[in-house]
């Protein structure tokens, strides 16, 4: 009779998991909707808040349901907006994204206290910033280029016109994509470690 019943609960205990991971998910799809152009990058760098769902999902539900919520927020912004990259800047985002939500929820997973959640943020932000810089040199910008036809030195012009020390790929990279991240990883950082404690209840709950 109790493996029964320890049988239902954790069924029970997946489909109500498997549901709120997929209203999170939906959820950062629609945040990722809005985002804000910043005055140091090109336009086409724009700063959104999406991971702050995915991160309070995962700081609540686990790394795995932060890859999840991850995913499907990827699948749903490929499904609705469709891509121009033929898929590799959605997957490049995916990575970009990966590289900053598990260091900071496998690391918060390990002891959950205030501490490991700043250190997890830190090492995620730390994480993308080096992921992005190097996804953005080896592949988004080459095949942003490439599929918009673009040249990538016209690319590369529109950082010159922000800032005159941008003279190649690799300035771009350091003085556009790198800051573009670490304020990124900065700003929803300070907003899960914020807000974590007063939303979590919620995703808790059964």
């Amino acid at each position: 009779m109790s493996a029964g019943v320890s049988t239902k609960n954790r069924s029970r205990m997946s489909v109500n998991t498997i549901a709120k991971v997929s209203i999170l998910g939906a959820l950062a799809f629609l945040v990722m909707l809005f985002e804000i152009p910043l005055p140091f990058a090109p336009a086409f760098y724009k700063l959104g808040f999406d991971e702050v769902i995915v991160l309070i999902g995962g700081f609540a539900l686990g790394p795995w349901a932060a890859v999840c919520i991850e995913a499907l927020k990827i699948a749903l912004n490929l499904l609705f907006n469709g891509t121009i990259t033929a898929g590799t800047g959605e997957l490049s985002n995916f990575l970009i994204g990966l590289a900053f939500v598990l260091p900071a929820t496998f690391v918060y997973h390990q002891n959950k206290t205030r501490k490991n959640a700043c250190i997890g943020l830190i090492y995620g932000t730390i994480s993308m910033t080096i992921m992005g810089g190097l996804i953005n040199y080896f592949i988004i910008l080459p095949a942003y280029s490439f599929f918009m036809k673009i040249p990538l030195d016209a690319l590369i012009a529109m950082g010159t016109a922000i800032n005159p020390n941008i003279n190649g790929l690799l300035a771009f990279v350091l003085l556009s994509t790198v800051p573009f991240n670490l304020l990124k990883g900065v700003l929803v950082s300070l907003i899960v470690f914020i807000s974590y404690k007063k939303v979590s209840p919620v995703i808790k709950k059964q």
